[in-house]
């Protein structure tokens, strides 16, 4: 008890709290059994980092910051990644004494010093990080590049089992082959990849992650190691490795860090051999809050007053890999309950939801969207999930069964919110039924979001805001933006993680007339404009305005 009060006074004398938050983290201390110094941080009266660095000054060791303390790269390569994971520790360089300076969660953790000790033959000294500056910072430098590099020489190149399948199997077992499909997955969920594309050329095997719906290059293979790569893929997830002149889908589970991650694999016959796409499906996703989404607080209530009502269809817009699915999900979390009848008809189901009942279309045994729908509605729903409106036969009975009590999302391909309106006519739905079912429209884009860390400050000239079309009126003071710059914690790019860009357009009188009317697109448009809708563009422009984004990525992803 004595050890927890001198803390609490070395912080009050530091002046990092006030002695009101020290007796107020005591009391809390007393309800929740915590450590003072855990007590504080959840009175949010420090951060774990003025924790860490205040118990590091107690016991004379140094503290460090590692999301902004430089890491030596060739002080990392002196120590294997599974130590690091492991024993929560980072080399991050060398003191003028030669010494190795080693980032630690916890300095007293004796058989991880003497492991340090043997494998680089050097002295150890010991310095403080968080737990979860460490967990990041090795995720971000113990990175499975050097291994897969170093498998893939390892990899036999003698015979190529795409010549001989008898070969196959064999090849498939290899263990560098088994350790090597395995880290490349393993790092792909690392780096927050969304797909990860393995592409076979004329002379060589290339690996390609999507992050933040980029793609960026991680690796080139040798050919020799494409068909064993693929073929292990192929028996992962499933799929016929004998077959190579047709595409084919499966899917696979791994285990990454404790949770559940599920992939999509999906085979595409090029010239020089097999296209595999991989999608990562992280079921976390699909238990997302809308909140989590980026909805501004106009277009969050324009939307939620539309999925609240019994009936009706609501319909998400965008193009592949705009997150419809992800908005879908979350949507459909909060729709669900244990009262109500909630039906999906998806092709592929990428993420299973429990308490909900998926159905996956399978055309080859005749169980298409419009023919599973029929079946559903024969199956008392209340919500019906559409995984997408492909034809005209799926769009007449989406809103027939609207017209009829039931809640029914789905998504369109079209670029903006009014052009659903007109898409569905164009399949043949009538107007006054199109009018009628539908109740609101969701297009939304997804933009990749400015680094917290190092995004950086600045007053553009008025030529640029008018070459971009950014709004803001001439003579009036210039608005302060955010770009992006790159540091270690978004491996350079300036960006990590996505927020996506809303348009939100519910169904009134004068749009449902317009409708009936065969109006067009933007004649929708203007009216919806006029009634309160916000635009693609200028739901951009305000997360510019609010540094959540650049004019740049606006651009990129908004025509």
């Amino acid at each position: 008890m004595r050890t927890r009060t001198r803390i609490g006074d070395l912080l009050v004398q530091q002046g990092v709290i006030t002695p009101e938050q020290l007796d107020e983290a005591l009391i809390h201390q007393q309800t929740t059994r915590q450590r003072l110094g855990q007590a504080l941080v959840s009175t949010r009266a420090i951060t774990e980092s003025q924790l860490v660095a205040t118990l590091a000054a107690q016991v004379g060791l140094g503290f460090v910051d590692l999301t902004e303390h430089p890491v030596d790269p060739s002080a990392v390569a002196r120590v294997p990644a599974s130590l690091c994971r492991r024993s929560h520790l980072l080399p991050i360089g060398l003191d003028a004494e030669r010494r190795l300076v080693v980032a630690m969660a916890d300095p007293g953790d004796v058989v991880a010093l003497d492991d340090l000790r043997s494998i680089t033959g050097l002295d150890v000294v010991p310095v403080v990080a968080t737990r979860e500056d460490l967990t990041a910072a090795v995720e971000r430098f113990c990175r499975a590049d050097a291994d897969l590099d170093d498998l893939t020489s390892a990899i036999s190149a003698d015979v190529d089992p795409q010549d001989d399948l008898s070969l196959v199997a064999a090849a498939v077992e290899d263990a560098p082959i088994v350790r090597y499909v395995n880290l490349l997955i393993d790092q792909a969920i690392t780096d927050r990849a969304s797909d990860i594309h393995i592409e076979p050329g004329e002379h060589e095997l290339r690996v390609r992650f999507r992050i933040d719906g980029v793609l960026h290059e991680v690796m080139r293979s040798p050919r020799s190691v494409q068909s064993g790569v693929i073929s292990r893929l192929k028996i992962m997830a499933d799929i016929d490795i004998a077959e190579r002149r047709r595409p084919q889908d499966g899917r696979l589970s791994v285990v990454h860090h404790g949770r559940k991650i599920d992939l999509r694999v999906a085979t595409l016959p090029t010239v020089w051999g097999e296209k595999v796409v991989m999608r990562i499906l992280d079921n976390s996703t699909a238990s997302l809050d809308l909140a989590d989404l980026g909805f501004s607080d106009a277009n969050h209530e324009r939307y939620a007053t539309s999925y609240r009502k019994p009936y009706g269809m609501v319909l998400v817009t965008g193009p592949t890999g705009s997150g419809k699915s992800t908005t879908l999900y979350a949507t459909l979390n909060i729709v669900s309950r244990p009262e109500i009848n909630v039906i999906t008809v998806e092709d592929p189901v990428e993420y299973r939801l429990p308490g909900i009942n998926q159905v996956q279309v399978n055309v080859k045994a005749g169980l298409t969207f419009a023919g599973a729908l029929r079946s559903i509605l024969r199956s008392d729903p209340d919500v019906v999930l559409l995984g997408e409106i492909r034809d005209a036969e799926t769009a007449t009975i989406a809103v027939e069964a609207a017209l009829t009590g039931h809640l029914v999302l789905s998504t369109l391909h079209t670029n903006d919110a009014p052009s659903a309106i007109t898409r569905l006519t164009e399949m043949g739905i009538e107007p006054f039924l199109v009018g009628s079912a539908l109740d609101c429209v969701l297009a939304q884009r997804l933009a990749r979001r400015l680094c917290g860390r190092c995004k950086e400050a600045y007053q553009p000239d008025e030529h640029t805001l008018a070459l971009a079309g950014y709004p803001h009126e001439p003579g009036t003071p210039l608005p302060v933006l955010h770009r992006p710059v790159g540091c270690p914690h978004c491996s350079r790019t300036g960006y990590k993680g996505r927020l996506a860009l809303h348009e939100v357009m519910t169904v009134t009188e004068g749009v449902e007339r317009l409708a009936v009317e065969r109006a067009s697109s933007s004649d929708i448009a203007r009216l919806a404009a006029g009634e309160g809708m916000t635009s693609l563009r200028a739901d951009g422009w305000a997360k510019v305005a609010a540094g959540l984004t650049s004019v740049e990525e606006v651009l990129r992803v908004v025509a």
